[in-house]
């Protein structure tokens, strides 16, 4: 996991009391602030008329700064303070009214007339967060307009990558401003498969065995997916399905044997399991490094748990808090890491550790991609000593594979892949 870090809204503050307990401004960040967004600002839109709202905290200073650059620079600029948001539109509207911190709905004429401007706009521009965000848990305190730039300062906060607030961010651009910063929450990074070396062969790149189950064509595509994510041996443990890769070993034979193969890096099973839980058992008892998904989802210690929304609710009822909050929840109490799926999946270790996928394509909302998901998930994890390492590169590649087009079903992965 090498992507960008995010801090709650907490977090920044503490971070930003040291820097200044140090010796640094407030005016000084402001101006930092400022100066960066505004240079993000030109490069994205130009020389476009702008109209900046500015509301009373710090979020409102960085705007009067963002406002004299642009200035500066020859841009017309108009600047409305919260209380005076009559203005006329302009085609560039900059949103300062309020970033982080945000913790109860606008009034609800400073939302209608936001919306207002943002409708006549060209190009919306929010600094930090799109005011009526909250910060740490993507939820929607009032109503937001869809914005085409999010500036933040120095890392991310958790609503630029959490649902419903991730859909309105736009282009999210991420600021230095000299605060240092790191957290154990982060956005996946890119994380591809190494390039084989000469010393490599089928069982160095990794061997994942895939239990099949009453519906073969879930862990067909759970097997095809393994191999195309780079796993050099893939190993269908059930009757033989028509379709698949000739480069998949097939057959049926004894579950119990078949995995006591050391050479096992890797073995998945729910994926179309319905009424399996005899593999299930197999496979926990088996000792080898597990991906447990659908029908065979349990709280099973050092296994890649890999649940739904619904599917989550049912293994870990009652939690409570952001996704984020509830997916560590639900790793330290089962000891597994578990890959919370949806358009904000959250990836969670049971020490704490936890990331939050880049937005994924709605197009993976069809049949079959989260059975390509845990075949994915389990090649990297042949590969890899770390279960949470190998679940966020899994993530990452599965997010990618699925920018190609739309119309996309879970069989174009394969070959995206």
């Amino acid at each position: 996991m090498s992507g960008r870090f995010i801090l709650t809204a907490a977090e920044l503050r503490a971070a930003e009391a040291a820097v200044i307990a140090a010796g640094t401004s407030v005016e000084d960040l402001m101006e930092r602030a400022g100066q960066a967004a505004a240079e993000a600002i030109w490069r994205y839109a130009g020389p476009l008329p702008a109209l900046v709202l500015c509301g009373p905290g710090n979020n409102g200073g960085d705007g009067r700064v963002i406002a004299r650059e642009l200035a500066a620079r020859g841009v017309e600029v108009r600047v409305a303070s919260l209380g005076d948001l009559a203005e006329e539109p302009a085609p560039l509207l900059i949103d300062a009214l309020f970033g982080t911190g945000l913790s109860r709905p606008l009034e609800a004429g400073v939302a209608r007339r936001l919306s207002e401007l943002a409708a006549a706009a060209r190009v919306r521009v929010a600094i930090d967060l799109p005011s009526g965000v909250a910060t740490d848990d993507g939820a929607i305190l009032s109503p937001v307009p869809d914005y085409d730039l999010t500036i933040t300062f120095q890392t991310l906060k958790p609503s630029h990558l959490l649902q419903p607030a991730a859909r309105h961010m736009g282009r999210i651009v991420v600021a230095d401003i000299g605060i240092p910063a790191a957290s154990e929450l982060a956005e996946i990074g890119p994380a591809v498969p190494r390039e084989p070396g000469p010393d490599d062969h089928k069982y160095s790149r990794g061997y994942v065995a895939v239990i099949a189950g009453e519906m073969p064509g879930a862990s067909a595509l759970t097997a095809a997916a393994a191999l195309r994510a780079g796993a050099g041996y893939v190993r269908l443990i059930g009757p033989p399905v028509a379709g698949v890769p000739n480069a998949i070993v097939q057959g049926p034979g004894d579950v119990e044997a078949l995995l006591a193969d050391p050479r096992i890096g890797a073995v998945v099973v729910g994926p179309g399991l319905g009424r399996g839980d005899r593999l299930v058992a197999i496979a926990i008892a088996s000792g080898r490094p597990l991906v447990l998904d659908a029908g065979a989802l349990r709280a099973q210690p050092n296994a890649i748990l890999t649940p739904h929304e619904g599917e989550f609710a049912r293994l870990f009822p009652g939690l409570l808090g952001s996704k984020v909050e509830r997916a560590r929840a639900a790793a330290a109490a089962s000891g597994a890491v578990i890959v919370y799926k949806g358009a904000d999946t959250v990836v969670a270790a049971p020490d704490g550790r936890a990331a939050i996928a880049p937005p994924a394509p709605a197009w993976l909302a069809t049949a079959g991609t989260g059975d390509v998901l845990a075949g994915i998930i389990a090649a990297r994890r042949a590969a890899l000593d770390d279960p949470f390492e190998a679940a966020c590169s899994g993530v990452w590649m599965h997010v990618h594979a699925a920018r190609a087009r739309p119309g996309l079903i879970a069989d174009d992965l394969l070959e995206n892949l």
